[in-house]
């Protein structure tokens, strides 16, 4: 049962549509930066977006438009091991074993399961409770060390640490490592969207995504909300343009943002030049990155063989894991 001295980070994105600025800077970049340094498993999380009764026909498509992503963010698949959450089904497996000492009344109170909840009443199935039985099963599949995940994961995080500890506790074993969230001693990262309020997410329409043209971009910025302007000098900064400036913090030069904030306090801000500089600033981190996925997503084969060769390394890693905890809590009668 013993690891690798290199540390193994995993981690994976729900495929029910394009992704953001959010799923960049939350999660892709730190991908990129570990993939050459540590052992990485990065999945497209399909399962996952079952809770939601995504339509089966635009499934395969999201799968497909994630995958392109992944690459064309600068994922290596030499170096890391990309693959399709279902095209492991060990994973299941291990949820199964793990949802045995996961208990109701902490799933229940999971911010993300209450606030599926109040959003859709009508459609609180299993899948949603178990959520973060299935997130914990993706992580200790390969006995995670480090977890590159946005801020609003980290609840999730924090639960996946309690059953490994359960885990090792109730079989008197040292086997599941407690896995940490990983942003290179950087505060986690989460990027509003543009309604004012509230994270970028791709169910609530409110992002810049990595797919997006130009004209699309400057559109979406201008629509940006804002407020009526400060009406004294030094005026604390309201929350739809904190929000703006937190998207500058990504993507603009350091000037830039200190220009803006200027104009803020001395009352003299313009919004319009903020939100075109904003566009700006936001185009030229995108294009490349969107040219990147047409070119990689109109590559059929290539699409295949990764997710081919992803699927057999990311089976091996699960086999191994499967087989010792089948051990240790006794599944091994003939």
């Amino acid at each position: 049962m013993e690891k690798s001295m290199r540390k193994t980070v995993v981690s994976g994105i729900r495929s029910t549509g394009k992704l953001h600025l959010g799923n960049y800077f939350g999660a892709l970049r730190n991908f990129v930066k570990m993939q050459h340094d540590q052992q990485c498993y990065f999945f497209i999380a399909d399962y996952h977006s079952l809770t939601t009764h995504p339509d089966p026909k635009a499934l395969h498509g999201n799968v497909r438009q994630i995958l392109a992503e992944y690459l064309a963010a600068g994922i290596d698949p030499e170096a890391a091991t990309i693959y399709v959450q279902s095209d492991v089904p060990q994973v299941a497996e291990l949820s199964l074993l793990l949802s045995m000492h996961a208990y109701i009344g902490e799933l229940e109170r999971t911010a993300s399961f209450k606030d599926k909840v109040r959003k859709n009443p009508e459609n609180v199935n299993a899948g949603l409770l178990t959520y973060p039985v299935l997130m914990a099963a993706d992580i200790l599949l390969h006995r995670a060390d480090f977890v590159p995940v946005g801020k609003d994961q980290e609840q999730h995080l924090e639960l996946t640490r309690r059953f490994a500890r359960r885990f090792n506790t109730i079989y008197g074993v040292e086997y599941f490592p407690e896995s940490v969230p990983y942003n290179f001693g950087q505060d986690l990262v989460k990027i509003p969207g543009l309604d004012g309020s509230g994270k970028m997410g791709k169910s609530e329409g409110n992002g810049i995504y990595l797919s997006d043209p130009d004209d699309v971009i400057r559109k979406k910025v201008m629509r940006a909300v804002t407020d009526a302007g400060p009406q004294e000098p030094n005026s604390p900064i309201s929350e739809p343009i904190a929000n703006i400036f937190t998207i500058m913090n990504a993507v603009s030069e350091q000037s830039t943002i200190d220009f803006f904030k200027e104009k803020y306090a001395t009352c003299e801000i313009r919004y319009g030049d903020l939100k075109k500089q904003l566009a700006e600033d936001l185009i030229k981190t995108i294009t490349p990155i969107r040219e990147r996925i047409e070119a990689i997503a109109a590559d059929d084969a290539y699409l295949h063989k990764v997710t081919r060769e992803g699927a057999e390394r990311a089976r091996e890693s699960a086999d191994k894991t499967l087989r010792e905890v089948r051990e240790i809590m006794g599944i091994h009668h003939f």
